[in-house]
């Protein structure tokens, strides 16, 4: 069969193999706004608990329908943001990392989840330096990409580094609605120990130094519009082919197809009010 001019300009999309996850989820049972510790928050607008709860079952119900493995958490009373729980640590080959939060508002998270982890078998590290878990510290192949800026100091990227023993690279976040890593680079395609892996990211949520080590790094990779960003659609989860998605962020479902992903879109506009979204919603447990 004879290859036409067409099919050879037709860029190939690759053929996705989605894996299996394992994650960390708590129920926004006490959810609401009464601080202001990110651009989003504020505290005179009203949020309606049982809303947010319900757009969190469906991100819930979602993960378990693709295969997910799902734990549970309990929600603590006057911790409104626990529902977060990609904040609450970083585990990787069974060690946690636990979270040592930059606001008092949520300090008392960090030792809720350290307990956790070590309740269910855990190697937990007690953190000696600022930093918000999952939130900043995204694996790709190889490296921890490691965000500061806001919130996680950059001292606690040494620490990353001694206790995993994987090379860490520093990003420096400079626009304050991008307050996390994972509000402005989603993990597309986490690759393997050997290397590799595919991002999408904002540019203009990080310095000039740190554009230049992601354009090196993933020359490929997804850019992602203002206005998707916005919505935190960046705020992704992926298991290498399903990418659970703010449904709203429309441009950057359809960049997704185009890369051969399956975008899931789910609604949490509820807790967007508290500036989170899907990733912010969901800690993976690597063991």
């Amino acid at each position: 069969m004879s290859t036409t001019l067409d099919e050879l300009a037709t860029p190939r999309v690759p053929v996705r193999t989605p894996l299996k996850r394992t994650v960390l989820m708590c129920k926004p049972t006490h959810f609401t706004v009464v601080y202001r510790i990110n651009p989003w928050m504020d505290p005179a607008l009203p949020t309606d608990t049982a809303l947010a709860v319900a757009q969190w079952q469906t991100l819930y119900d979602t993960y378990v329908g693709l295969g997910y493995e799902v734990h549970l958490i309990d929600p603590i009373a006057g911790l409104p943001d626990m529902v977060y729980a990609a904040n609450g640590g970083f585990v990787i080959d069974n060690i946690a990392y636990g979270a040592k939060f930059t606001h008092p508002e949520r300090q008392p998270e960090g030792p809720a989840y350290m307990e956790w982890f070590g309740a269910n078998g855990f190697d937990v590290r007690d953190p000696a330096e600022i930093n918000e878990g999952e939130g900043d510290f995204l694996l790709v192949g190889d490296v921890i990409l490691a965000g500061t800026g806001f919130r996680s100091a950059s001292d606690s990227h040494t620490e990353l580094g001694r206790i995993y023993n994987r090379p860490v690279i520093t990003l420096n976040l400079v626009n304050p609605s991008f307050y996390h890593l994972d509000t402005a680079i989603a993990v597309l395609d986490s690759g393997t120990a050997a290397g590799g892996g595919e991002i999408a990211y904002l540019p203009s949520a990080f310095d000039e130094a740190s554009l230049a080590i992601l354009r090196e790094r993933f020359p490929t990779a997804i850019i992602v519009s203002e206005t998707d960003a916005a919505i935190l659609g960046l705020n992704s989860y992926s298991d290498g082919y399903n990418v659970v998605i703010a449904s709203r962020a429309v441009g950057f479902e359809q960049q997704l197809r185009e890369r051969g992903f399956n975008p899931i879109g789910v609604d949490l506009s509820e807790l967007l009010l508290g500036g989170g979204g899907v990733k912010c919603c969901t800690l993976e447990l690597r063991s």
